[in-house]
């Protein structure tokens, strides 16, 4: 079989988030068949550890679920594979397996994880699961999330803020609107001034991160001839990691100043942190030259932050291109598993 053809058994087993149990199962069992590996499935997610005594230890994780979508319409197409999760990142988990049974000697250990709930919310991830029950699973001295990268590493990550804005108004009459005060008026005020941001740049270990600020939803509204006294929106604001939460969220009241008012409410509703770039590593720092093209920073967040919050350097790596992810057309070729299995591979021995 080729390399599309172990990725398309996996693009066909349908692992929406929170429905990977079927595809955990395949992988524990083929992970099971090279007898040098220590297999461990906590929940949905999988761990393969091979267990020799070998001074460092290195780690490559990949999640299993999918967004919403329909996996029987998964097919080659010459040297591409299409369907659902073949780029976003059933493609590189193929390749994570093809490696994990390869018996060909390494002089480090490695520790493969596979998990689930990485598409939806943080709270809900399988591998802060895995972190939660048995932490010791994950111990490495530097890690690769095979996020679709294009086969180049994307150092750190981008830190995210969710916040909700509430603004006040005075209800009246439509007839007779100047006793009242308007609160979709205002709100229009805030939704042009994020429109009008700018992004800033910050560069860490020559890595450029910019940020980004999103008006996200709208509501507001009473009745059709009412004046709203109230209505909301939420923000969605990518921080770059010179950055906490704390900072980033300063930031953006500053930035809405005299909009929010007295008797308005700005609520931070979720949030993932930042994380640099870890290039001074010098595990990383070898796949980049391996990858043969220079790194640049990622766009979003991954749970490279995950690994981050734990003391272990990590960065996303990965076959396929990312702005394919989550697409209905999202396709991965058999040149990207290709590349992406020698540098991997190569990076391991």
């Amino acid at each position: 079989m080729s390399r599309l053809d172990d990725a398309l058994a996996l693009v066909s087993i349908d692992s929406v988030s929170r429905n990977e149990s079927q595809l955990a199962a395949f992988v524990a069992a083929s992970l099971k068949t090279n007898p040098a590996l220590d297999v461990e499935r906590i929940g949905d997610n999988v761990v393969a550890r091979t267990t020799g005594h070998r001074a460092t230890r290195l780690l490559v994780a990949g999640h299993l679920d999918t967004v919403p979508g329909d996996a029987t319409a998964a097919r080659i197409d010459g040297e591409e594979l299409r369907g659902l999760g073949a780029c976003d990142m059933k493609g590189s988990l193929a390749v994570m397996l093809e490696l994990a049974l390869d018996a060909a000697p390494r002089s480090v250990e490695v520790t493969w994880v596979f998990y689930a709930r990485e598409e939806i919310a943080r709270s809900e991830s399988g591998l802060s699961e895995v972190a939660e029950l048995r932490p010791d699973l994950l111990d490495a001295d530097a890690a690769v999330l095979a996020e679709p990268t294009g086969g180049r590493v994307e150092a750190g990550c981008q830190g995210t803020l969710r916040v909700a804005l509430d603004v006040k108004g005075v209800r009246a009459h439509t007839a007779r609107p100047y006793v009242g005060r308007n609160a979709i008026h205002r709100l229009g005020d805030v939704i042009n001034r994020v429109a009008s941001y700018q992004p800033r740049t910050a560069t860490l270990d020559g890595i450029d991160f910019a940020e980004q600020l999103q008006v996200v939803a709208v509501d507001g509204g009473v009745a059709t001839n009412v004046v709203p006294d109230r209505a909301g929106c939420t923000l969605n604001h990518r921080f770059a990691p010179d950055r906490t939460k704390d900072d980033a969220f300063a930031w953006l009241v500053s930035f809405l100043g005299e909009l929010v008012e007295e008797g308005d409410l700005v609520t931070l509703v979720d949030w993932a942190p930042a994380a640099a770039p870890e290039l001074g590593n010098a595990r990383l720092r070898s796949l980049v030259d391996l990858s043969g093209v220079d790194a640049k920073g990622k766009l979003g967040w991954t749970d490279v932050a995950t690994f981050a919050e734990s003391g272990i350097p990590a960065t996303n790596f990965g076959a396929g291109d990312p702005l394919l992810a989550h697409r209905s057309d999202e396709f991965v070729t058999l040149s990207e598993l290709d590349d992406f299995a020698r540098v991997l591979g190569d990076w391991l021995r």
